[in-house]
């Protein structure tokens, strides 16, 4: 197998998308089904660190990671290495009819190393949607309850019930209900659009959450899901003090506590999970994306009697943990090893809010410069009212998509450009993404400014 290597330098060396990536986008629309969405038309033929090569030649700078999964680059030599020895040997058996090794290490490292002090067990599954179902699958089975709490702005995936916990509508659920029931949402604290303020956020949603087990009977819920960051419903952080709260209501009621790092974990926010930012323990701890570097593997770990609480066959699945991406999780296990990684996400932090946190008082289009580590975000919304601006965002990121930089939107307003550079990129060149977008921001704001200028004028 030949190594990827691609120079860790922006390069246009053609319009974005080029004329090869126009044509190949061409003959998509003519096979693959127009449900499924794009953010960026170019074919990728090569990927190294945080550079995606396309098929004309242009260098684009990673600041999506295949939506948070290649934290370890797109062609980390320790996932290619244990990849490629796996694939000489066997590609698949299904690990309920035979087993192999691989599949009981990845549950072993993370069972010593998702937060929490007792003996654990973890389940292997394939997406980050099918790890949250099992999730709950087992924390019906031992509590002997039904219903499931989650949050304002969450999401947890596109099957049928994760779509039922997710919040946004457009696109996750349009269209394709009815949805499961026994879903019950509840407030997030989130800082920035509390009514009454940033500093009652935590006390007033702890007691909205509160409220509503009193009225739904607390003794009917099996499970509490939440993202210790939200995803795409903002890269929100919690307001502080909420979760440690949500935690104590959970173990007060016998609820199981679920938190959900599919996106936030694996090193992304400067700590291996997002929960230890405030020391928060689950009873079950999902994760995905980026466990095993651009393979399909997802887990639930948690504690050894909730766990061992399904019955024998109640649990896997014909690809569950895959042999395949079972080693590629061990060489992303070997690429943390040092924690030269997760340090990283902590400078490339340092250096975003050095260039971005500008911003807030430089353009009056930007309202929040928020997130841990290496999962950022930028909000744009009206200064005064906070109403949404999804316009903007739209229109900042395909300005930096045309300038060589793939950002994504995100938010329940869609009104949120987030960054999630791979843990691997270099200082220059993570740098020369963030000028581009800061310059981006910039324009757009003074366009957006003569433009209310004339408004006003006519008015």
């Amino acid at each position: 197998m030949t190594p990827v290597s691609v120079p860790q330098s922006r390069l246009l060396a053609t319009a974005i998308p080029g004329p090869r990536s126009v044509e190949l986008h061409a003959e998509r629309l003519k096979h693959v089904t127009s449900g499924f969405g794009i953010t960026l038309p170019v074919f990728i033929d090569r990927a190294d660190g945080a550079i995606l090569q396309d098929v004309d030649g242009n260098r684009i700078i990673d600041f999506a990671s295949g939506i948070a999964v290649t934290s370890v680059g797109a062609s980390n030599p320790n996932v290619q290495a244990h990849v490629g020895d796996q694939l000489a040997r066997f590609t698949h058996t299904c690990f309920m009819v035979t087993e192999y090794d691989s599949f009981t290490a990845v549950c072993r490292w993370l069972n010593e190393h998702t937060p929490g002090e007792f003996e654990k067990r973890t389940a292997l599954f394939s997406t980050g949607a099918e790890a949250i179902e099992n999730a709950i699958k087992i924390a019906r089975s031992a509590t002997g309850r039904q219903k499931v709490l989650v949050f304002d702005d969450a999401y947890h995936g596109r099957s049928l019930l994760t779509m039922a916990m997710t919040a946004k509508e457009n696109p996750y659920k349009l269209n394709f209900g009815p949805f499961p029931t026994e879903v019950i949402r509840a407030p997030f604290a989130a800082p920035l659009r509390w009514p009454t303020g940033a500093e009652n956020a935590t006390a007033e949603a702890l007691a909205a959450v509160e409220r509503i087990l009193d009225a739904e009977g607390p003794e009917t819920f099996a499970a509490m899901v939440i993202e210790p960051i939200q995803g795409e419903g903002g890269f929100i952080v919690p307001s502080p003090g909420f979760l440690p709260g949500l935690r104590e209501i959970a173990t007060r009621h016998g609820i199981v506590f679920v938190l959900d790092e599919i996106q936030a974990g694996m090193g992304r926010t400067g700590l291996l999970f997002a929960s230890n930012h405030e020391q928060v323990v689950g009873d079950l701890t999902v994760t995905a994306k980026a466990l095993a570097g651009g393979l399909p593997l997802s887990a639930v770990t948690g504690r050894v009697e909730l766990m061992n609480a399904v019955h024998a066959g109640g649990l896997g699945g014909t690809y569950a943990g895959n042999p395949l991406a079972c080693a590629a999780a061990l060489g992303v296990f070997e690429a943390f090893e040092d924690g030269a990684l997760v340090a990283n996400a902590c400078w490339i932090e340092a250096v975003a809010r050095e260039m971005l946190d500008p911003l807030l008082s430089a353009a009056g289009i930007v309202v929040d410069v928020r997130g841990r580590g290496a999962m950022l975000a930028v909000e744009f919304a009206d200064r005064d009212t906070l109403a949404p601006r999804a316009e903007l965002a739209k229109e900042i990121a395909a300005r930096c998509h045309a300038q060589g930089l793939l950002v994504l939107v995100c938010g329940t307003y869609s009104n949120v450009i987030r960054l999630l550079p791979p843990l691997v990129i270099e200082e220059a060149l993570l740098r020369d993404g963030l000028t581009v977008l800061r310059d981006v921001v910039v324009q757009v704001d003074a366009a957006a400014r003569e433009t209310a200028t004339r408004e006003d004028v006519a008015a």
